[in-house]
């Protein structure tokens, strides 16, 4: 080999390890992603103290005002809703009602899928995947009018109607999953070593595949913000006082002529947050699943 063609392949950076950070780089639309649904946990966790106003306190003199930028006051920024209300409190309020349910839910379904999807992989619950299939078919916004009709508007229940909503997408996962580990050769070397089957999916099956599970749940986020929004929408979901993104959409349709600002903030805000958290759950996809690298 000539002494030009060593110093050249010395030269040549090693490819298997420049691929390595280009494929954990953060692409800079996720990064905004990212940013942006930090700012909005952040706004929701501290929303007691950042509100400038209660999000039930009326000032009817003022009803109706305008954004600041539209000749409306700094003491109301965003603008006074119908009942005299400022648009700015009940935005940060919303956002941590909003955001609390599409949280809670989205655990109550991961929890109660991934349980089943594994006692299903275990062949201790045969009539599962029946059950996921009769839960595919329902649809979700009749299945909560049913609920509530029978045991009446309540947050807590309300939440729990939102969790159910695709918790068959974790069961259907978590089976094909815990299927395909269970034929890898660590999982054959533990049932010849005598490891019991819960120990094996509890302690090894498991955490080699969390992170599918993590990626699913980023994905089913957004879902489950906009099933909040439209039960809310339609009256079904939080009820006054309180307040959320999806009521105060509903609430403002009716002046989007000469209040637009009431529904279109809330709307903006559910919109930023879903796509932020589409692209944040795609990326993470493309970062976990080998066969989508590069």
């Amino acid at each position: 080999m000539s002494a030009l063609t060593q110093s050249n392949l010395a030269a040549a950076p090693d490819a298997s390890v420049s691929a390595a950070p280009a494929a954990m780089r953060m692409p800079w639309d996720v990064r905004i992603a990212a940013g942006l649904l930090l700012l909005v946990l952040v706004i929701a966790l501290l929303a007691g103290v950042i509100a400038p106003h209660g999000y039930a306190t009326q000032n009817l003199a003022v009803r109706l005002q305008p954004p600041v930028f539209m000749g409306g006051t700094w003491q109301y920024p965003l603008g006074i809703d119908n009942l005299g209300r400022d648009v700015l409190s009940r935005l940060i309020y919303g956002m941590r009602t909003s955001i609390l349910i599409a949280f809670g839910a989205t655990l109550i379904g991961a929890t109660i899928g991934i349980t089943l999807g594994l006692l299903t992989a275990l062949g201790q619950a045969t009539g599962v995947l029946l059950l996921v299939d009769v839960q595919a078919a329902l649809p979700s916004v009749i299945l909560a009018l049913v609920a509530l009709a029978f045991f009446g508007n309540n947050l807590w229940l309300f939440i729990l109607l939102v969790g159910l909503e695709g918790w068959e997408r974790y069961a259907r996962l978590t089976r094909g999953l815990a299927i395909s580990a269970r034929e890898t050769g660590y999982v054959q070397a533990l049932e010849s070593l005598g490891a019991s089957s819960s120990r094996i999916y509890l302690r090894h099956i498991m955490p080699n595949i969390a992170s599918a599970l993590i990626v699913q749940a980023t994905l089913n986020f957004p879902g489950t913000v906009l099933l909040e929004t439209s039960l809310s929408f339609l009256g079904l979901g939080v009820q006054p006082p309180m307040t959320s993104l999806g009521l105060m959409l509903g609430q403002g349709r009716l002046y989007l002529l000469n209040a637009w600002w009431i529904a279109v903030f809330p709307g903006l805000i559910i919109f930023a947050v879903t796509l932020s958290m589409s692209l944040f759950g795609d990326w993470l996809r493309d970062r976990f699943d080998p066969s989508l690298r590069g």
